[in-house]
């Protein structure tokens, strides 16, 4: 059921037994006075026909008949009795109005004398009764009106109550709302928000703790493979060239000029080995000169080491001619991102052509990788490098899009912020390495 529909529905149920109770009042009030109009009315008749037919001598009866009679509208009195002004209504006044001129009147019925006069203030009480009925009625079904809208805004808005402790359960962690099922449209379509919402917030917290296995992993191989090539490269390096110093500071006084001239190459054989071997795992843990001016040299360097690996794929790295200035962080990001598709081409996609491409916007920079490999599998989410890629282009500012090639394959889209302000820096063009 609509929400406007219920409120509309339920006020209007309400309001109408309301109307209904306020009409049953006025009907009860209405035949009340109806009754004490016909009742003083048959007292005058009464009271009339009484005193025609008394005789001159009986005016004490019809006077204790008129003082029983309780006449309504008029003030009747007989000969003997003084003539009083009528006192008039304290609303009178408070309204702006004046008494008629009410001079009494003579009139013979029967043997008997009467003196009529109107009397006003009969009718002023009357009226001011039904006023002041009339307006408690009316404040009655004002205050019941408000409170019955309290009620059904409350009983129709209970729901959002339910919505509050189920995002307040979101916010705690809890993986599942537990929403009832409501009955009206408008929550109805707000629960399965939330519902989606949680969905949502199940699969990144999935994903985030997925990838903080995964950055704990690749940290520890990257310490093991740190610590093996430590130990077995340049352990062995250093080994060497400590034997090497041994053998000289023990024998130099009985080796020859030439013997230590050999001492001696061998030992900037061994530290230029050294410094290899360190220059090596520098550039793996962070490529040298990476930043604004280094980015074109870098990447080329990252394609051609992959061309001497694997003669198979053919690279295409296409740079423009006039390359932006990013910063440290996006020029890291993209380095990152062109090493693990590079590695992902390699390794799963079975392509035979990647192409690395760059290409500068007036205020943003987009890099494109795209292969003609097999391509994702289908249903495959972002998880493992990719969820990897997107995490690191989205820290640096940028959007990460893993899109299928038209002509076949994976077509990954970066697109990073650049400063307002970039200096240009020079690069090579496209540059084909097979």
């Amino acid at each position: 059921m609509d929400l406007r529909r219920r409120l509309v529905g339920l006020l209007g149920l309400l309001l109408g037994a309301l109307l209904a109770v306020t009409a049953l009042v006025q009907l009860v009030s209405l035949r009340t006075d109806i009754e004490a109009e016909v009742a003083a009315s048959a007292r005058l008749v009464d009271v009339l026909a009484a005193a025609g037919s008394m005789q001159p001598g009986n005016a004490a009866a019809l006077e204790a008949r008129l003082a029983r009679a309780g006449l309504r509208h008029l003030r009747i009195r007989t000969a003997r009795q003084p003539a009083a002004a009528a006192a008039p209504h304290p609303l009178l006044a408070w309204l702006g109005l004046a008494l008629p001129d009410s001079a009494e009147q003579q009139i013979r019925i029967g043997n008997q004398v009467l003196f009529v006069a109107p009397n006003p203030r009969s009718e002023i009480t009357e009226r001011l009764g039904d006023t002041v009925q009339i307006w408690n009625t009316l404040l009655f079904f004002f205050g019941t009106s408000l409170l019955l809208t309290w009620w059904c805004a409350d009983r129709a808005l209970a729901p959002v109550r339910e919505l509050e402790a189920s995002l307040r359960r979101l916010a705690r962690g809890e993986p599942d709302p537990a929403l009832p099922a409501f009955a009206l449209r408008e929550f109805g379509r707000v629960a399965r928000a939330i519902e989606a919402l949680a969905a949502a917030l199940r699969t990144a917290r999935a994903a985030q703790r997925a990838l903080a296995r995964q950055l704990i992993t690749l940290q520890e191989d990257e310490r093991r493979a740190l610590a093996r090539e430590l130990h077995d490269d340049m352990g062995q390096t250093l080994t060497a060239l400590n034997v090497t110093a041994t053998h000289l500071s023990r024998n130099a006084a009985r080796l020859s000029p030439d013997a230590v001239a050999e001492c001696a190459a061998d030992l900037r054989r061994d530290l230029r080995s050294c410094k290899e071997q360190l220059r090596t795992m520098l550039k793996a843990l962070r490529p040298h000169g990476l930043h604004a001016s280094g980015l074109a040299q870098t990447l080329h360097e990252l394609v051609q080491g992959w061309r001497g690996r694997h003669t198979e794929i053919a690279f295409l790295l296409d740079l423009p001619k006039t390359m932006p200035e990013p910063g440290d962080a996006v020029a890291l990001a993209i380095y990152r991102v062109v090493q693990e598709a590079l590695t992902n081409a390699v390794r799963h996609s079975g392509a035979r052509h990647c192409t690395v491409r760059l290409m500068p916007g007036a205020s943003t920079l987009a890099l494109e990788v795209l292969d003609d490999g097999c391509g994702l599998p289908t249903g495959a989410g972002w998880h493992g490098g990719l969820l990897g890629m997107r995490e690191r282009v989205s820290m640096a500012g940028g959007e990460l899009h893993a899109l299928p090639n038209p002509s076949g394959g994976l077509r990954l889209y970066a697109l990073f912020p650049l400063d307002a302000v970039a200096a240009p820096v020079l690069a090579n063009s496209a540059e084909v390495l097979p």
